[in-house]
């Protein structure tokens, strides 16, 4: 292992030891630091961003996941995180594109195709949110969060027959997201 490996390595395990002992911002003070002497080292600039992130910092944090894209173009989470935060801060467009991105790189990123679904909808393109969502639920079949949705843009553009399949669909592994868009959208699909 290289010198500046081995520091990398080191400035690691002691910003973790930081965090383990809910010191964040000496965490970041220690990652900061070890940037100085590797500044494109992808691994730190990840680590910065999700410590600025934590920190709620998060114009800080997309500048450091913006230099990370381009230092590590072809890692598709690291899109993925740009474009979770861009949309957090209501930057759609720019959330869009990088969740397309993330999928672009890797087609069965599901938390890209979420995300990304969710951004259409935050956007009124409600037919390619249904897109992408259907994409998370074919990589993730047991998670409600995406079928949730889809069943709220079935309600909102007065699809309640397809609604109440994804409703059905629900009750056989999630009752109780299943009764929670019953009682918000009216529509009782049991049995």
């Amino acid at each position: 292992m290289s010198t500046p490996d081995r520091r990398i390595n080191g400035a690691l395990w002691k910003a973790r030891w930081h965090i383990w002992c809910r010191r964040e911002a000496r965490a970041l003070a220690v990652i900061e630091a070890a940037l100085i002497a590797q500044p494109d080292d992808a691994v730190m600039l990840a680590f910065q961003a999700h410590l600025l992130a934590e920190l709620k910092q998060p114009h800080k944090a997309l500048q450091v996941l913006d230099r990370l894209v381009e230092v590590a173009p072809g890692q598709a989470a690291h899109w993925f995180n740009r474009g979770f935060l861009q949309e957090s801060l209501d930057l759609l467009d720019a959330a869009e594109v990088s969740f397309r991105r993330a999928v672009a790189l890797d087609d069965k990123l599901d938390r890209a195709w979420y995300g990304l679904g969710l951004t259409l909808i935050r956007c009124n393109r409600l037919e390619d949110a249904l897109s992408a969502l259907r994409r998370n639920t074919e990589l993730q079949p047991m998670s409600p969060y995406a079928w949730y949705q889809m069943a709220r843009i079935h309600v909102n553009r007065a699809e309640p027959e397809e609604a109440a399949k994804i409703i059905r669909h629900l009750h056989g592994f999630e009752p109780k997201i299943a009764a929670q868009l019953e009682r918000e959208t009216g529509i009782r699909a049991a049995g």
